[in-house]
């Protein structure tokens, strides 16, 4: 009798566990949509095809710089397939109070920045936007889910697949040679 029910425990267990799971790959980044800093929303399903890096950004940070990195890299290969999407966060030490349009004119003014910027968000916590929630379940970092700072960078590969998540310190030209193997692959 007690092997009947600790066979059956495991069984449901079993089944409970791969429905779950079948639940977390279910999810795309397809799904998705954010809004613009105009306003405008805009569905993921618009970057299909493309190989996307996902950056959490922000203005008066230490990492801010890599703006400049990051259009560097969006130049280099937006006609290869690649897309850059920014998400200004102002959860870490308040680092972007200000609004879409002063974030707007600070990226543009002070780095040339011409890939697509969305609405502020939050990245972690009760109300994290939910794409970093998919973002960091797909990708979990070193010590826990939460993204840790400003400029924690998400590649996808061009079926919308979360391949790889890199740290704030990683610079965005450390990141060109993935690129290049993902925008290779067809």
């Amino acid at each position: 009798m007690k092997l009947t029910i600790v066979i059956l425990f495991i069984s449901v267990f079993s089944i409970l566990s791969s429905t779950a799971q079948e639940s977390k790959t279910a999810m795309n980044f397809y799904q998705f949509k954010a809004k613009s800093l105009q306003g405008k929303e805009i569905s993921m399903k618009a970057y299909a095809g493309k190989v996307v890096l996902v950056v959490n950004t922000a203005s008066k940070c230490g990492f801010t710089p890599q703006y400049e990195g990051l259009e560097k890299l969006y130049k280099d290969y937006k006609d290869k397939g690649l897309v850059v999407l920014g998400f200004p966060c102002n959860q870490f030490g308040s680092q972007e109070p200000g609004s879409a349009e002063e974030i707007s004119k600070f990226c543009t003014l002070n780095y040339g920045v011409n890939f697509p910027l969305f609405m502020k968000i939050d990245v972690n916590g009760d109300k994290a936007d939910p794409l970093y929630k998919y973002l960091k379940e797909a990708l979990p970092g070193t010590l826990g889910n939460d993204i840790k700072w400003n400029f924690t960078k998400f590649l996808l590969d061009r079926e919308g697949k979360p391949v790889k998540r890199y740290g704030s310190v990683v610079k965005p030209e450390e990141i060109s040679k993935d690129i290049e193997k993902l925008l290779a692959e067809k």
